[in-house]
């Protein structure tokens, strides 16, 4: 514990964390889908605080344009399997955390036995099916889901939890089929993916610790302008996949 208490004494020293919520976080697990803009920076954060296991998932290998952003990957990984290389990252920052990889694409009942296996699930994919999936996976498994999402100078957060009450993703967005827009048409700015992905670490990490209540309002960021909104997300009692929560 001497060494903990060294590795982790910035964030033990918090009233709101002390020895007890540093020993909480090293007891929780986290699953993350996606290791890429988002999830490379979350992956980190969480690391480095001293949650005890990271789940990984990811079915892509590292590509020389990630590298603008995705910050825990370096020139040697490109080609390499995301989820490998990111292991690799994170065991050196800190080798006192179990990190396991559940490659994917995961089928249903492969994402549902990873969110069952974690304490928290960290959405940082990049795209609607993905985000479908995970969210109906953490509600039938009645797990909190951080979900975030970012493009150009945009970007946006929030926290689902439709067992302690709050909308699912489903009830912010229904499945319509409208295309998505995409970094690689789009573009986005590295630091605001950074962002973004430091605020679901912090997000994920206050909910381990029971610590505010950021489920059900959906943060939106404005990098250009340096300006953020907050909106209520009310929940849907027709939402076909948490409507079966209310009752």
């Amino acid at each position: 514990m001497i060494a903990e208490s060294a590795r982790y004494a910035r964030q033990i020293v918090l009233p709101e964390v002390g020895v007890n919520g540093q020993r909480l976080l090293r007891d929780s697990t986290a699953l993350i889908i996606g290791v890429g803009g988002l999830g490379s920076v979350a992956a980190f954060y969480l690391a480095g605080a001293g949650v005890g296991r990271l789940l990984l998932s990811d079915r892509d290998r590292v590509d020389l344009s990630n590298l603008q952003r995705q910050i825990i990957y370096r020139q040697s990984d490109v080609g390499r399997d995301k989820a490998q290389a990111a292991s690799q990252q994170l065991l050196a920052l800190n080798p006192q955390i179990e990190v396991a990889l559940r490659p994917g694409p995961l089928d249903s009942a492969a994402l549902l036995a990873a969110v069952r296996e974690a304490d928290i699930v960290l959405d940082c994919s990049d795209n609607f099916p993905t985000r479908f999936a995970v969210n109906r996976a953490c509600v039938a498994a009645r797990k909190p889901l951080v979900s975030a999402a970012a493009i150009r100078f945009e970007g946006q957060l929030a926290l689902f939890d439709s067992a302690r009450g709050s909308a699912c993703y489903h009830c912010l967005y229904p499945e319509t089929g409208e295309a998505q827009e995409n970094c690689e048409d789009a573009g986005v700015l590295g630091p605001v993916v950074g962002t973004i992905g430091s605020l679901q670490a912090l997000v994920a990490m206050k909910a381990l610790l029971g610590l505010g209540d950021d489920a059900g309002r959906l943060q939106l960021w404005d990098a250009l302008r340096m300006r953020w909104r907050a909106l209520s997300i009310p929940r849907d009692p027709e939402c076909p996949v948490c409507r079966d929560e209310l009752r």
